[in-house]
């Protein structure tokens, strides 16, 4: 087994500034790609700049694209970020497609969170006093005797009453109003004839 995570950076997953609470703000801010012009390693990245950068630049304008060549070099893609980091990635024979599917992935990051070793997979800036909320939080402790299976649980709470049910309950109620106005009308009617 592998120690290898002991020496990444740790911390808890969160969105820089609150991001997405109100307008999404992208996180890359600058795109080089450098390339050679000659060089077989380098010909996805061509294909690339030939097919799909004036695409990726007018889908995505907060972005600033620099394309640098180098001569007998590698092809490379380095992302910078709001928050100051650098994400450098070798693009040594990829597709053009592949290298659209690193610019996606780059675009969506907000730096070097992929190379964050999480020490939770969950954090709040506010933790509760009352503990972590649960399902069973809030429900009756009744719930705790019954057994199951059991047919009142397992109906869905919200259907709602259909229109034959709802006549047969007026129907009840109107008949219930009837018996009791009866019973009033038979004890006052001693009363009246005395």
């Amino acid at each position: 087994m592998s120690n290898s995570h002991l020496f990444l950076k740790s911390g808890f997953p969160r969105a820089p500034l609150q991001n997405g609470l109100g307008r999404y703000v992208c996180q890359l801010q600058r795109v080089t790609l450098k390339f050679c012009k000659h060089h077989g390693s380098s010909r996805g990245m061509r294909a690339f700049l030939e097919n799909h950068l004036v695409d990726f630049a007018k889908e995505n304008p907060g972005i600033v694209v620099y394309v640098k060549p180098r001569r007998h070099r590698t092809p490379v893609l380095v992302a910078e970020y709001l928050n100051g980091d650098r994400e450098w990635l070798n693009c040594r024979n990829n597709t053009k497609d592949e290298i659209l599917k690193w610019m996606q992935l780059l675009k969506t990051q907000n730096g070097s969170s992929s190379s964050l070793r999480l020490r939770k997979m969950w954090h709040t800036d506010v933790p509760s006093i009352q503990g972590p909320w649960t399902p069973f939080t809030l429900k009756s402790p009744d719930t705790n005797l019954t057994t199951y299976p059991n047919t009142n649980d397992s109906q869905p709470l919200d259907i709602e009453e259909s229109a034959t049910e709802k006549l047969i309950e007026l129907f009840k109620q109107q008949k219930l109003n009837d018996q009791s106005v009866n019973s009033i009308d038979a004890k006052q009617c001693p009363k009246e004839l005395e």
